[in-house]
């Protein structure tokens, strides 16, 4: 039934997304086509300053040299990224993400025993537009999480999550430089490789874009977590660029801020927050379905290496606060002491 819904979901979301950009496509060309005309006209002015002979150029001629539309990129556990530019004939893009975060085992509050924790994931992401016209993005997401545990509350040895997603990004109505974005995120989080229907979710995300100029990027929007213990979250934050050295991306779930030192490497500052892992897990014969809650909250810096436009490596590391492992139906809680951790990452453009 779980997978029957998730398909009448897609539909429907499909469905909407098309009569939305129906919708706004007349305003939008209309728009498109005012802009162009009149970058075409400044385009010719220009040339006539520069070259007499240059005044002879057509509007078609001058539009020609217009930078097509770009996207709001996503990375691995980020929601929206700086504008992309794309060439016209890159209709298709093909992009992967992967981290790997070391913990070591840290002593826990009030008991004995120590756990340690090695947080890693991977992203495929597939984007195009569908009929030349709706932009949409699939992607999907895995995470491996290893507990090295001695304390006396039981743990698996291991959590693993699976997150399937389909988003498309949309011109917001009238609302010039706004655009609205919608995810669906079915998922299965778990201690096991068999992934059963009772662990399904479906995570679902809806903000608006509004960028008003090349500095500024504003978002806004809730997140909803059904048959999750936090089951709605508000979206809020900003991308500021002030010039091509800085760059503060205070967008969740990975704000961050980072300064240039050149064209290949960039030092930067990051924190993060995770409130919503949660994986269901067999803790003993009474609590086959048990609800296991992962918590951390982590401050830190790194160094990014940036190859060409395709490839980036960035290592971090710093301290991480506010660790939890939680049973939320049964009892069970591990509170960890503040401790490190130190991340390598790696995003390639296919």
């Amino acid at each position: 039934m779980r997978k029957y819904c998730f398909f009448a979901a897609v539909s429907c979301f499909m469905l909407s997304s098309f009569l939305l950009i129906d919708h706004v496509q007349a305003q939008t060309e209309a728009r498109a086509e005012a802009q162009e005309a009149a970058l075409a006209e400044a385009a010719v002015q220009d040339d006539t300053a520069k070259d007499p002979t240059a005044g002879n150029i057509s509007q078609a001629e001058a539009a020609q040299v217009v930078e097509p539309d770009d996207a709001y990129p996503k990375r691995l556990k980020q929601l929206v990224t700086t504008r992309e530019e794309r060439a016209p004939e890159a209709k298709i893009t093909q992009s992967v993400d992967t981290y790997g975060k070391y913990m070591p085992a840290t002593k826990a509050h009030n008991q004995a025993g120590k756990v340690g924790i090695i947080d890693t994931g991977a992203e495929y992401n597939f984007d195009f537009k569908l009929f030349d016209k709706l932009p949409v993005e699939f992607s999907l997401a895995h995470t491996y999480i290893s507990l090295n545990n001695s304390t006396e509350v039981y743990l698996p040895q291991h959590l693993i999550g699976m997150q399937f997603g389909i988003e498309t990004t949309l011109p917001f109505f009238w609302f010039d430089k706004t655009y609205f974005r919608v995810a669906l995120n079915p998922s299965y989080y778990t201690d096991t490789w068999a992934f059963k229907s009772a662990a399904f979710r479906m995570p679902v995300q809806t903000f608006a874009i509004y960028q008003p100029d090349e500095k500024w990027t504003f978002v806004l929007g809730v997140a909803t977590f059904p048959d999750y213990e936090t089951k709605v979250l508000p979206i809020a934050g900003f991308i500021y660029k002030p010039n091509e050295k800085w760059t503060f991306d205070l967008v969740p779930s990975r704000p961050n801020i980072s300064y240039a030192l050149n064209d290949k490497w960039t030092v930067y500052a990051e924190g993060g927050t995770n409130f919503t892992s949660e994986f269901l897990v067999n803790k003993d014969p009474q609590h086959q379905h048990a609800k296991l809650c992962y918590e951390e909250v982590h401050v830190g810096g790194g160094l990014k290496f940036t190859l060409n436009k395709y490839f980036q490596a960035c290592v971090a590391g710093g301290g991480s606060f506010n660790r939890k492992l939680q049973y939320t139906d049964s009892l069970g809680k591990v509170t960890l002491k503040n401790g490190y951790y130190t991340e390598f990452r790696i995003e390639a453009q296919i």
